[in-house]
């Protein structure tokens, strides 16, 4: 039998707040194994920690917790009854305790095995049955194998079955136990979230991103694509030489259509008379004057005044 010192007894006590002769005898039965004596005592309702499981807890906080190096940081809510033990320093180093195990467990993905949903159950049971080790075992033996794989496979992922990454003797669920012992309030995980720098969302990311890299072409398939449509300037400038001519070209064209100066001159003093020439027509054809028409006769009025 292992020797039970007073210290054992004043950690088992710190634990599940039982008396202290109730928690010597439990680590007597259980030859000093803390964990067996726990469970010795919980399952004779000695600890108090149990009679507190089932009280609403509205209060709380969410704590972060952002590890060396700042690639990996962890969201976390903690759950309580009141707002004067979330405001409590033994509740703030749980809730820190809590972030810091997220953030030494990647493959922890839900709080408890009650929180797993039932879908994931059965695919790891499909994928524990479908094993080659299993097809020549008995279908009763199989399927004991099968279901302790899967309890095991459960509480990988589960956060409170957990070792303590301080005390590996105690699991996250017997730490949060031993808090609500000292803060005599129910105690919860709710909900946690933990992230890792450079770490895809399987099924998300990679396809959006493949996706638009097929989409969308590189910039320098873009550019040469765009030089391929589009000639270069020197190109273009002399296309543009080949379709308007020179300024020099167009002014020879110019005058060659339109006449100099001097010539229109000429031309307008050969189709116009010159002065003298109008004078003499106009002698030879005087103009005579047109008299304006006689005013027409004022109509004589038909009507005799009568005489008085």
């Amino acid at each position: 039998m292992a020797e039970i010192s007073s210290q054992m007894i004043t950690e088992l006590r710190s634990r599940t707040q039982a008396g202290i002769k109730d928690c010597k005898k439990a680590l007597i039965e259980n030859n000093g194994d803390m964990t067996q004596a726990i469970e010795w005592l919980r399952k004779r309702g000695i600890t108090k920690a149990g009679d507190k499981a089932d009280r609403v807890t509205a209060e709380g906080i969410v704590h972060s917790y952002i590890h060396f190096g700042s690639r990996i940081g962890v969201l976390v809510e903690l759950n309580c009854e009141t707002d004067f033990v979330a405001k409590r320093e033994e509740f703030k180093e749980l809730a820190d305790n809590v972030a810091k195990q997220i953030a030494a467990c990647p493959g922890v993905e839900y709080v408890s095995v009650a929180h797993i949903p039932p879908e994931i159950v059965e695919k790891e049971k499909a994928i524990e049955a479908g094993k080659d080790d299993l097809a020549s075992k008995p279908e009763a033996v199989r399927e004991k194998i099968v279901q302790g794989r899967i309890d095991k496979r459960l509480k990988e992922i589960s956060l409170l079955d957990q070792p303590y990454i301080k005390d590996q003797s105690i699991t996250i669920d017997e730490l949060i136990k031993q808090t609500v012992a000292v803060l005599k309030e129910n105690i919860r995980i709710r909900r946690f979230v933990r992230y890792s720098v450079g770490e895809e969302i399987a099924g998300e990311v990679p396809a959006v991103t493949e996706e638009v890299s097929q989409a969308s072409p590189e910039p320098a398939q873009v550019s040469d694509e765009v030089s391929a449509v589009s000639p270069e300037p020197a190109q273009v400038s002399d296309e543009v030489s080949a379709v308007s001519p020179e300024p020099a070209q167009v002014s020879d064209e110019v005058s060659a259509v339109s006449p100099e100066p001097a010539q229109v001159s000429d031309e307008v003093s050969a189709a116009s008379p010159e002065p003298a020439q109008v004078s003499d027509v106009m002698e030879t054809n005087p103009v005579v004057e047109e008299k304006p028409p006689a005013p027409a006769p004022k109509a004589k009025s038909t009507s005799k005044k009568k005489k008085k």
